[in-house]
């Protein structure tokens, strides 16, 4: 009878084992036995083999300075402007003048839009989303609002003089006129600006 002894290792995470296994021949009978050792055990850090996650949270960064250049300072008086021109005809009886109606919707769109892309400049996100062309959408709509608000600025004129002088609806009127030719001059400061920008990046190109 012939026995053969052989020694066999595996590794399991957090656990080193060995067998034992003793193999006996006689004749054409053999017999195989193994013994398992588990008195080796490999201490594993248990946190390695977690997935690992990370808990930073991101924050909005705004531009402080942005208010303060020429570019946030027209769209400051932009939505000042913008918001007394409605503010001002909303406070008239205004709903029976089918002109003022077109006035006051225009007032209150731009106004929005205004504010949405001072939020989208106070914040930086037109850095996180370069597939929009912002040079260009921003040449566009200021140009777009100082011609709109030019032609809000006549009708508006036009308006007054169908008004009372000294009445109520009068005052309001011509002050909303004057609000709407300031805010004229406003988008096409802005309009100029973006003008700039725009042919600089195209020359850089």
């Amino acid at each position: 009878m012939t026995t053969t002894n052989v020694v066999l290792s595996a590794n399991i995470p957090g656990r080193e084992q060995h067998f034992l296994c003793c193999s006996n021949s006689l004749g054409k009978s053999s017999q195989f036995l193994c013994i398992m050792d588990r008195t080796a055990v490999v201490p594993t850090r248990r946190g390695s083999s977690l997935p690992q996650f990370n808990t930073s949270t991101s924050t909005l960064a705004f531009d402080q300075h942005f208010t303060t250049n020429a570019k946030g300072i027209l769209l400051l008086a932009e939505i000042l402007s913008g918001m007394l021109v409605w503010i001002l005809i909303g406070g008239t009886d205004y709903f029976h003048l089918s002109a003022l109606c077109w006035v006051m919707f225009v007032a209150i769109l731009l106004w929005i839009l205004t504010i949405c892309l001072l939020v989208i400049y106070l914040t930086r996100a037109h850095n996180r989303i370069p597939q929009i062309p912002w040079t260009t959408l921003s040449l566009c709509f200021n140009c777009s609002a100082a011609a709109l608000y030019l032609v809000t600025a006549v009708v508006d004129v036009i308006t007054v003089n169908q008004a009372i002088r000294g009445r109520h609806n009068y005052s309001c009127w011509a002050a909303s006129a004057f609000f709407a030719f300031l805010a004229t001059l406003c988008y096409a400061g802005s309009g100029y600006l973006s003008y700039r920008l725009w042919k600089t990046k195209e020359e850089e190109q």
